[in-house]
């Protein structure tokens, strides 16, 4: 192993990134060192690569990005006795503190000290990376890297579509990106029926009917809610799940969803949302679920027997593979453009 390495990495603080060398890290107490076998972007990584406010007002320079991953340990720091070298592990990338209020009531994923991989300290678009040993998710020697760097983001898409019933119940899925597609994967496993997607890009509409939405609508050409009236009799929606971020995809799931039905909301607003709590919420008795993150652990096992299974259709989630990073700025302009599903990295070209 060479004693240098390339690295994406944000080095200023202004729109992109670059590809630098950077020394390989050695592992400290309670960490592993591992060979970086995919590493995928996030919509959090396409933040910082555009330096918008929230990455402007959480990110400081330089800073290696990247916090999906799969690897091998090929090295072990001092005190950690759960994982050897040859181990093939994905990575939590919620460091918690074990120690405030929401830990203590086993609430890990809203830990009120959470630091994150490649948001506040260096992540892991690299060829060799740090994990701490803790957060370590020993995989299926048989499963895909590509898929076993995707645990993590498809662990929101888990807890998204499964905090409550959705077997059997008709569903809308507002906004089909990358998580929005995994939701629908997810979703589609799990027995909902019928499976509504409103999304406005036609690439991503496409890749909605592949991974196996029932119905598919453009909100820019028909009115959403009519349409899921139309498709459930007039009843309206028993689950409404948010991953787009959009106010007006929330105003118009909320109508669509019938009284008493359940709402996931996962997707992040570009500023604050007013809505008719009154007619749309209070009077519907809406159950309504904030989702962040995933449970640590029980997501995680419910993620790998999803994909152990084979009930969940991932391959058309994946729609760009890039050996090295050399490409990564077209990576990052493709998915900005809405022309991406999953973009996943293998960094290692042999």
């Amino acid at each position: 192993m060479a004693d240098k390495m390339p690295a994406i990495m944000k080095t200023k603080p202004a729109y992109g990134a670059e590809l630098v060398e950077v020394d390989v890290p050695k592992p400290g107490p309670g960490e592993v060192l591992i060979k970086v076998l995919a590493t995928s972007i996030c919509g959090t990584d396409l933040h910082i690569y555009e330096w918008n406010e929230w990455a402007q007002s959480r990110i400081k320079t330089p800073q290696i990005m990247g916090h999906e991953v799969a690897g091998e340990v090929i090295e072990v720091g001092p005190g950690v006795d759960t994982l050897e070298v040859g181990d093939y592990i994905s990575a939590e990338t919620h460091i918690v503190c074990g120690k405030c209020y929401a830990c203590r009531h086993n609430r890990y994923h809203v830990c009120q000290n959470t630091k994150i991989f490649g948001v506040d300290m260096d992540g892991v678009f690299a060829e060799y990376a740090i994990v701490p040993a803790q957060n370590a998710w020993k995989n299926p020697k048989d499963m895909p890297p590509e898929y076993a760097a995707l645990q993590e983001p498809l662990g929101n898409a888990v807890d998204t579509v499964l905090a409550g019933p959705i077997a059997g119940m008709s569903t809308l899925i507002t906004g089909a990106g990358p998580l929005g597609l995994l939701g629908i994967a997810v979703a589609k496993a799990s027995g909902a029926y019928p499976v509504i997607v409103s999304e406005p890009s036609e690439f991503r509409r496409e890749l909605a009917k592949k991974v196996g939405a029932d119905y598919v609508i453009n909100p820019f050409e028909e009115d959403p809610v009519k349409a899921v009236m139309d498709i459930t009799d007039g009843a309206g929606v028993e689950v409404f799940l948010e991953f787009s971020g959009a106010p007006k995809a929330l105003e118009q799931g909320l109508a669509a969803t019938t009284p008493g039905g359940r709402v996931s909301l996962l997707g992040l607003f570009p500023r604050d949302v007013t809505v008719d709590f009154n007619n749309l919420i209070i009077f519907k008795a809406l159950e309504i679920h904030g989702i962040t993150g995933r449970h640590l652990w029980e997501t995680w096992y419910t993620v790998s027997s999803l994909i152990q299974s084979g009930r969940l259709n991932l391959d058309p989630v994946i729609t760009h593979k890039y050996r090295g990073f050399e490409k990564f700025e077209e990576a990052f302009e493709l998915m900005r453009a809405g022309k991406t599903g999953k973009v996943v990295f293998f960094p290692h070209k042999g």
